[in-house]
């Protein structure tokens, strides 16, 4: 009967007669039993707080046979066939409907001016507190991409209008002491707290502080609605965009992908309020590192030139060399080894001007060291070496900058999750030049790191890395003594907090 509600609790949304060919073919290519995939669904589901998920085989063979489930499952299966193939994997790709959303809840074309930027900002991030546990989180949004991502988002180069002049403030010797309702020590300790929330995050990964980090920027959002001087505006909405896109960060390394994205475009448009173009560029750039990763190259090449243009004549070298090493990984991905060099080569010549420019480095560009420029066109030329269909070319000049960017990472204790993901890195381009006994020794290595922080984007990719040595060197001693290792040692997941 169409609206039952069999299964456990998992809610059908209708039953079509034909069978679901498209859920179909992606569940074959998955590799995946029909009670892995339930387990995996159930597993989700607890995650964001959907109790009342209880899939088991017959229930998946209901969606194979054409029936619809409620959400969150659709919402669930992108998610799990997006991580599985390592790239986008839509509701609609998988022949299931879309439950409707609210325009204030999905969707990245927001309207660019600073009361609705504050209010959006408020209402998301109050409603990524009160609902997380409830299902809010990666059930409630839809993931953009392709021109329906990039078109809104070029408006961020467009001027904003002037802002009201108001009426100066009586000089007394309260108010001289203070920026309307905020004081300047609240104000420098806003600032500060947020660069503690960013070093947190690099020693301990996406999953301890995210809802402290949400929090605060909910309590910011509080003050941008007071009257304030327009001097104190503007770093507020810094302090916002910072918080904004450190959320999103966060969000995005525990496999929330729809909510990273719709932090990082609300702190695209406050870093637009504060008139800081290099910041905004730096949100474009983190939005290129999650299409890179969710296997859209082409996004990720249209959000850095976004940032190059935006932000040209303003940013520092070192940010515009880390601009020019994301470019190099997007034209690796998408197969350009002509270009990827190139741009490598300006992220190399680019990071050497660092040292003579004369102003300050602002907190959130201080990551991209000499390690990081290594790792980065290290990565680009794996890319390259994958793309190429395993060239030993492409992998022979990925192995020394990498292990460079391992050595460095080593001794540097505040980036421990970079120190992981260049571990298994080095893992890939060893799988490459044919040596999985040695992939194994850097992997072993990264989950003695993994097991310090919260970070499902390290753990995904050391599964990953597993899974192909597996099917290229199943039959190794040290591989299958790997895979045990990965079975006791790792947990399977992390809670999204």
């Amino acid at each position: 009967m169409s609206g039952s509600n069999g299964g456990g609790g998992t809610g059908v949304a209708s039953v079509d007669k034909r069978p679901n060919e498209l859920l179909a073919s992606w569940f074959v290519r998955s590799g995946w039993s029909k009670g892995e995939l339930a387990r995996q669904v159930n597993r989700r589901a607890r995650q964001l707080g959907a109790h009342h998920v209880s899939t088991d085989t017959s229930r998946v063979r209901r969606w194979l046979d054409g029936e619809n489930p409620r959400e969150p499952i659709p919402r669930i299966l992108s998610e799990l066939f997006s991580e599985r193939f390592g790239c986008v994997v839509s509701v609609e790709d998988l022949g299931l409907r879309t439950a409707r959303q609210a325009p204030s809840a999905t969707g990245v074309d927001l309207p660019w001016t600073g009361p609705q930027t504050v209010a959006l900002l408020s209402e998301f991030s109050r409603s990524d507190l009160m609902l997380a546990r409830r299902g809010f989180l990666g059930t409630s949004l839809a993931l953009s991409a392709g021109p329906s991502l990039i078109e809104p988002l070029q408006r961020w180069l467009v001027p904003s209008p002037p802002a009201p002049q108001r009426e100066p403030e009586p000089q007394t010797q309260s108010s001289s002491r203070r920026f309307g309702r905020l004081s300047r020590p609240e104000l420098e300790l806003l600032e500060t707290t947020t660069k503690m929330f960013r070093k947190w995050d690099a020693q301990c990964g996406g999953g301890l502080r995210r809802k402290a980090v949400v929090g605060q920027l909910h309590e910011v959002t509080d003050l941008l609605q007071e009257p304030q001087p327009e001097a104190t505006t503007r770093r507020l909405f810094k302090v916002a965009a910072e918080l904004s896109q450190l959320a999103g960060w966060m969000s995005y390394d525990v496999g929330l992908h729809p909510t990273a994205q719709k932090y990082f475009v609300l702190a695209l448009h406050a870093a637009k309020e504060a008139g800081d173009k290099p910041l905004g560029s730096y949100v474009l750039s983190s939005m290129s590192r999650q299409m890179i990763h969710l296997g859209r190259p082409e996004d990720a090449l249209e959000l850095i030139h976004l940032a190059q243009y935006g932000s040209r004549d303003c940013a520092s070298p070192r940010t515009q060399a880390m601009l020019y090493a994301l470019e190099a990984r997007a034209y690796a991905n998408m197969g350009q080894p002509g270009r990827c060099k190139r741009a490598v080569r300006m992220a190399e010549d680019t990071f050497a001007d660092a040292e003579d420019w004369d102003e300050p480095d602002p907190d959130w560009i201080r990551f991209f060291s000499e390690a990081e420029l290594h790792a980065e066109n290290s990565h680009s030329y794996r890319d390259l070496a994958y793309v190429a269909g395993r060239s030993p070319t492409y992998a022979s000049l990925a192995e020394p900058l990498m292990r460079k960017a391992v050595d460095l990472f080593a001794k540097d204790r505040e980036h421990q999750r970079s120190y992981a993901l260049n571990l298994i890195g080095m893992a890939t381009v060893h799988l490459l030049q044919r040596e999985p006994e040695q992939s194994t020794q850097y992997v072993t290595r990264a989950m003695k790191v993994a097991k310090k922080v919260r970070s499902e984007r390290v753990n995904t990719r050391i599964r990953k890395t597993v899974d192909n040595a597996v099917r290229d060197y199943g039959d190794c001693g040290e591989i299958m003594d790997l895979t045990e290792q990965l079975a006791a040692e790792l947990p399977e997941t992390l809670e999204a907090v």
